[in-house]
């Protein structure tokens, strides 16, 4: 599982994911931003919100859906890891 490193400075980004999101940056539009990401620590799905024109909703890009909250994109669960709930697959939806 992945942990932040203080040390590095960039505390809001996991550091498995780090290159990735500054590779998605570097390839970006510049009116697309990133603005959240989580790796999922091994028990949820990583995450990488941007947002472009419209401030309303962001997308994440992993799974293609549509948050639509402007901040407060994570909710902690019980054992305090951090998750966004539309991401994470109903366990009543079967995958085709």
């Amino acid at each position: 599982m992945c942990k932040i490193d203080k040390k590095s400075g960039d505390t809001r980004i996991d550091p498995c994911i780090k290159n990735l999101i500054h590779n998605i940056n570097f390839f970006l539009p510049k009116e697309v931003k990133t603005i959240a990401s989580c790796c999922g620590h091994g028990k949820y799905p990583m995450t990488i919100l941007i947002r472009g024109k419209n401030p309303e909703k962001a997308m994440d890009l992993v799974s293609g859906k549509f948050i639509d909250r402007k901040k407060k994109f994570y909710k902690r669960d019980s054992e305090n890891y951090y998750y966004i709930p539309e991401t994470v697959e109903d366990k009543n939806e079967q995958s085709i």
